[in-house]
């Protein structure tokens, strides 16, 4: 499914789940994986979605010299597959958590062909300035 869009806010709880929004979860019914992602976000793919990325990633590592494999090592070292539970919850890694600072309050972002989970105070400072732009006549 393409179409991931809204905002939503959501808690991770003591054990490090997020609650997925409802609207989200028809994609997810077969897993999905989740990765470091770039502004220092998580996306959280579906199967085929992810198999695309994973795809692009392998590319760069091969024709992107030295920066290009180390990249692809990283973000296919911080990667992890992820099941939703009939709460409609995900666990998210510990090394997603610790690299998007994901801790309390998440937004769940709908990114058109997937999901970012975002620091409030991160999107605050990097995505929520893009709203001059929108606001700015054509």
């Amino acid at each position: 499914m393409l179409g991931f869009v809204g905002r939503f806010q959501h808690a991770l709880d003591v054990k490090g789940r997020l609650i997925l929004p409802v609207r989200f979860r028809p994609a997810f019914e077969r897993g999905g994986h989740v990765s470091p992602h770039l502004d220092g976000c998580a996306a959280l793919w579906t199967p085929s979605e992810f198999t695309r990325q994973a795809d692009e990633r392998l590319d760069q590592s091969r024709h992107g010299g030295g920066d290009g494999r180390q990249q692809a090592r990283y973000w296919a070292a911080h990667s992890a597959d992820v099941e939703i539970d009939r709460q409609g919850r995900l666990a998210l890694p510990t090394s997603i958590r610790d690299y998007a600072e994901l801790e309390g309050e998440i937004l769940v972002i709908g990114a058109i062909d997937h999901v970012e989970l975002w620091s409030p105070a991160r999107y605050a400072a990097i995505v929520e300035p893009a709203e001059a732009a929108f606001r700015e006549p054509g």
